[in-house]
């Protein structure tokens, strides 16, 4: 039964603060330090966030309503019995959020909904609160925006103009698996549409202002490649600021009860996907997918790229290019640059001299030369074994 009640404004914050947790569109639902202090009495609500410039901030999380007319098959919302159905009035959230903000608790706020009964109308309230808290108390810090499916171009407009950060959850890669778990969303009108606005607005004022989307991994039996396909392309094509991979979890009474949950190991492959793509220029044909599409669950994609390219390697350590290094397993961009940096100075001549500045040496040992020296395991050992896991336990421990 779903009850709708007066209740305290404590009662609100505990209500859809804990409601937001499932939107993962931050850097991490786990924070540290001060930030997740349970002494607290708000730190089940404060999130952290990476900023553009790579600092990390607490955000206070929150939905401004729990009440949502779209079923979609992987939420909890529709199934919650005995569910006090509640929201915020602009005033009271801004000025609740604001007083966080003077006692130094959380940095930045982390706004999103349920649909409501008019999602345009819930998205005029939530840019009414952010307004509020912008002229009214002359906030000018982070905030991030969740905009809501549907809704038209005007608050679509406003929402990157009062906010750094805004979010269209695409939650599938494709119309066809989106159709699956969320059959009322149009994907290429309520959501597609939706980032290449936002997009279209971030290029007139980019300045502070970037986007974001979020996968469900699993819900619609949709492979890696088409994941990582997808995000390529928004990337390439609408430069989102970061894809987010949520791994699902059935929850009992949906209409995806039945469904297997997916293994916390692919999501993480997929953010380290990701990752290559972002910060290694890695391209959608670097990644060595299995017969099925998917990622390889025990070995890291950047590991899997390099023994499957024995063209390229073993690279002189004392002379590669940055492109060079970055692609061998073990050295990351700052390792990479800091190798470019340190040989300037003097030549790399041992293992030890690697380990000092940074570089996994056991990863990368297969795929380098030391002033001329190679100090691999031999070739038919790292080939015939490819698709072994425990040979590559030894070589990636």
């Amino acid at each position: 039964m779903l009850i709708k009640k007066s209740i305290d404004l404590l009662e609100k914050v505990k209500i859809l603060g804990d409601a937001a947790k499932y939107d993962i569109c931050l850097s991490s639902c786990i924070g540290k330090g001060r930030m997740r202090d349970p002494r607290n009495p708000y730190y089940k609500w404060i999130y952290p966030a990476s900023l553009p410039n790579g600092s990390v901030i607490p955000i206070f999380k929150v939905l401004l309503k729990n009440y949502c007319e779209k079923n979609c098959f992987y939420c909890i919302n529709p199934v919650l019995k005995n569910r006090i159905l509640t929201n915020f009035t602009p005033n009271e959230l801004s000025r609740f959020f604001i007083n966080l903000v003077k006692k130094r608790i959380v940095h930045g706020l982390f706004l999103s909904s349920g649909m409501g009964n008019d999602p345009n109308r819930t998205m005029e309230d939530m840019l009414k609160t952010v307004e509020i808290i912008r002229k009214k108390y002359r906030y000018y810090g982070y905030v991030h925006l969740k905009i809501l499916p549907g809704v038209k171009y005007c608050y679509v407009e406003k929402a990157v103009e009062l906010a750094n950060r805004v979010s269209i959850n695409l939650e599938a890669p494709t119309k066809e698996k989106l159709n699956k778990i969320a059959p009322e969303k149009d994907f290429e009108n309520d959501l597609i549409q939706k980032i290449k606005w936002v997009h279209s607005l971030i290029k007139k004022n980019p300045r502070g202002k970037s986007q974001t989307t979020q996968f469900v991994i699993g819900a619609s039996d949709e492979t890696d490649y088409e994941i990582l396909n997808t995000t390529y392309w928004l990337y390439r094509e609408y430069n989102l600021w970061r894809v987010y991979f949520s791994a699902f979890q059935p929850i009992i009474g949906t209409p995806l009860e039945e469904h297997p949950p997916t293994n916390l190991l692919r999501e993480h492959r997929l953010y380290q996907a990701d990752f290559l793509i972002r910060y290694y220029g890695f391209s959608l044909k670097q990644f060595i997918f299995d017969k099925n599409g998917n990622l390889p669950l025990w070995l890291d994609p950047k590991m899997n790229w390099a023994l499957n390219s024995p063209d390229k390697f073993p690279i002189e350590i004392n002379n590669a290019n940055y492109e060079e290094l970055i692609q061998v397993p073990g050295i990351g961009p700052k390792t990479a640059k800091k190798i470019i940096i340190e040989r300037k100075k003097f030549k790399f001549h041992s293992i030890e001299d690697l380990k000092n500045i940074g570089v996994i040496v056991k990863r990368a040992l297969p795929f380098i030369l030391i002033n001329g020296k190679s100090y691999s395991i031999s070739k038919q050992f790292k080939f015939n074994f490819i698709n072994e896991e425990s040979a590559f336990n030894f070589l990636i421990a």
